[in-house]
């Protein structure tokens, strides 16, 4: 069965069907593979040597109550309940979102309620209360080991620890070094509340390529703390990933099945609407041209030799014209309109009286060549329409 298309709209279907086409091979080769999605950096999605999905599964099978927070941090706390002490722990693996005022003070409220917050790297200064800033390390520097200076639960079972060398040197009188040298701190504590920060100067220990040593193994699970009733947020929200329902279309073929569906409707509607549309009658041109017209009546003026009247016909237009524009009467002579007119229009006194008196003699049914005739029709039709255009003038100037 033939759907009757016409070869414009044959090729418009064509066309959509080949973008179409075009889209579903470029959404296939542009899509990032599953085990790679989400943030960069020291994400839990990330199974890169610098990601923390590792981490993240370990928590889950040693039977901790982890999960990712792709929400604001006010929402860690619980309305009517702040002063309660929350065995909670919140893992800010170097952010990469500054935070607002808001942000800074739903950490802090988490903290003095009994909270523990896990935070690595200088761009968690932002976030901590009584933080001391410090400088990146090189990112392509070897790691140095770092020895325990402090009696803390965080070094059992990791005598040593290796992250990247940096100058850090803690200013807060409640901040306490756990690792460390001469030079530099590498992890920190800080008591905040009922609270407890602990800041390393670095992600390595718990990345993927970090958990490999025993070591860095054992300072994780000693930050985080007993799996038993305790509750682990593992921050996403400041790696750019938040949890909305576009955000999480995102993530899937959802966008270009959408714009594959946007392009096949705008097909249909395009053909549809020109084959629906409303029916209209076909515009007839004038089997009589006003050229023709015109031709027409001079063949007939010419045949009869009634010059002399259009002449009077124009004459009486112009002598109208003139008596109503000039304030004369109706009885004016030639010599008085061409007087008048010279005066008030700076028409050429000479000029006008001769075409008016020989209009009159014209008028008055005196014979004349049929050339003569149409030069006096021009000279008429010319004096008319410079009066016409005289009046437009002067009304766009009172106007304005």
């Amino acid at each position: 069965m033939s759907l009757g298309l016409e070869q414009s709209e044959r090729k418009l279907l064509i066309g959509a069907g080949v973008l179409l086409v075009l889209l579903v091979v470029i959404s296939v080769l542009v899509s990032p593979p599953q085990e790679a999605n989400g943030a960069g950096g020291p994400s839990s999605y990330s199974a890169s040597w610098g990601g923390t999905k590792a981490g993240y599964l370990l928590l889950q099978r040693l039977g901790y109550q982890v999960h990712r927070w792709e929400n604001p941090p006010q929402e860690l706390l619980d309305e009517g309940d702040e002063e309660s002490e929350k065995d909670e722990v919140l893992i800010l693996a170097e952010p990469m979102q500054a935070p607002s005022s808001e942000d800074k003070t739903a950490i802090r409220m988490f903290l003095q309620r009994g909270g523990t917050v896990l935070a690595t790297g200088s761009s968690a200064a932002k976030f901590l209360p009584e933080a001391t800033s410090f400088g990146e390390a090189d990112p392509f520097s070897e790691r140095v080991s770092f020895h325990p200076v402090a009696v803390s639960p965080l070094m059992h079972g990791a005598p040593d620890i290796k992250m990247a060398a940096q100058h850090w040197v803690p200013e807060s009188k409640s901040s306490m070094v756990v690792y460390g040298n001469e030079e530099s701190a590498a992890v920190v504590t800080i008591a905040v509340g009922k609270g407890q920060v602990i800041w390393w100067a670095d992600s390595f220990p718990m990345t993927n390529g970090g958990l490999r040593q025993a070591n860095d193994v054992e300072l994780f699970l000693n930050s985080v703390g007993d799996a038993e009733g305790r509750t682990v947020y593992w921050d996403e929200y400041f790696h750019g990933v938040q949890n909305s329902l576009w955000t999480y279309l995102a993530k899937t073929p959802a966008p270009w099945g959408i714009a594959q569906i946007g392009i096949v409707f705008l097909a249909v509607i395009l053909t549809y609407s020109r084959r629906q549309g409303p029916i209209r009658v076909p515009q007839t041109g004038s089997r009589l041209s006003p050229l023709e017209f015109v031709e027409t009546l001079g063949d007939l003026y010419h045949a009869a030799h009634a010059g002399t009247t259009a002449v009077r016909i124009l004459f009486e237009r112009l002598r109208f014209q003139l008596q109503r524009n000039l304030g004369l009467p109706a009885n004016a002579s030639a010599k008085e309109l061409a007087q008048t007119a010279s005066e008030t229009l700076r028409w050429n006194k000479s000029e006008l009286t001769e075409v008016l008196e020989k209009s009159e003699q014209a008028k008055r049914g005196n014979v004349m060549e049929e050339k003569e005739c149409l030069s006096l029709v021009k000279q008429l039709y010319a004096y008319s329409k410079k009066l016409e255009a005289g009046k437009n003038s002067d009304g766009e100037r009172t106007q304005g």
